[in-house]
């Protein structure tokens, strides 16, 4: 594996979805009142990856430390575990992608003010201290609850209030369903990784509820955002035409099949990349159908 590939694959671009939803539909919710911006937008966004590049590499780094990624792991070599990038560039790595994120922090700062510098220096800790620190919130089955907040309520939040200045009922109720799909892509990965996170100590939700009730956990996560977005255009919250997301509901049945039926890494692993997929075209159909939902 060359170096940049090297990089390219300890950056977990099948994860980079996660951050992209959420700022979609943020900016799609300001479009709908004629507030969008491009410029802040595009400083969301790069910020937004940065921080999911940061915490992949730290995470790649921290997990190989504590020992939770070794020989064992069935998900995709690890760059740190492996060695195919030295355990220490991997941490300045996660470091530089931290720093581009608070360059661009600092830019939005100039916009919207003190609330993004708490917001933005609060994703920073979450992703550093998923699986690094003293006691690493991801080793304690607090995982899925912080992601759900982190790419659900606060991203889509955020970059509303990056362009518009204030927040409301309707992107609260929006960000529900991404931060739902988005926590089922975790949910996958833990539950592929229940057997060495268990011996590794690492005590992830999946650990402790085991495989039957993480796999319904999967399912409830990923019927819920199904049933959202025409629940909120029912109640007016939302333009009925979100409903629209429904349509990827078929992307949905492969990853769940696997997850109802195998444990095997490989077939858990395209579970995860497929179940990113759904994220990422339930996301742009929810976006597309609020954007073109007509004004508030």
């Amino acid at each position: 594996m060359g170096r940049l590939h090297a990089w390219a694959a300890a950056a977990r671009p099948a994860t980079l979805p996660a951050a992209v939803v959420p700022v979609l539909l943020g900016a799609a919710l300001a479009a709908r009142e004629g507030l969008f911006r491009a410029i802040p937008f595009a400083a969301t966004l790069a910020g937004a990856l940065a921080i999911q590049v940061g915490t992949n590499l730290a995470n790649d780094y921290f997990d190989w430390r504590s020992g939770a990624d070794n020989a064992a792991r069935l998900g995709p070599p690890r760059a740190s575990q492996s060695g195919l990038i030295p355990p220490a560039r991997v941490l300045a790595g996660a470091w530089i992608a931290f720093g581009f994120a608070t360059l661009c922090g600092i830019a939005l700062i100039a916009i919207a003010g003190w609330p993004i510098a708490v917001l933005g220096a609060a994703s920073i800790a979450a992703g550093i201290l998923y699986t690094g620190g003293p006691r690493p919130y991801g080793y304690m089955g607090l995982g899925d609850l912080v992601c759900f907040f982190f790419f659900g309520p606060a991203a889509v939040v955020g970059t509303y209030f990056v362009q518009v200045g204030k927040i409301g009922a309707p992107t609260l109720a929006a960000s529900v369903p991404v931060g739902l799909t988005v926590t089922a892509i975790l949910v996958v990965n833990n539950l592929r990784d229940i057997d060495t996170d268990r011996a590794a100590g690492k005590r992830t939700l999946a650990v402790r509820i085991g495989r039957g009730a993480t796999r319904a956990q999967y399912a409830i996560l990923v019927g819920a955002a199904l049933a959202l977005p025409p629940l909120l255009g029912a109640a007016g919250l939302l333009p009925p035409l979100g409903a629209i997301a429904f349509a990827a509901a078929p992307l949905a049945l492969s990853p769940a099949r696997a997850v109802f039926s195998r444990t095997e890494g490989p077939a858990l692993n395209d579970a995860l990349r497929g179940t990113a997929r759904f994220h990422l075209v339930f996301g742009v159909l929810f976006a597309l159908g609020i954007l073109l939902g007509g004004a508030r």
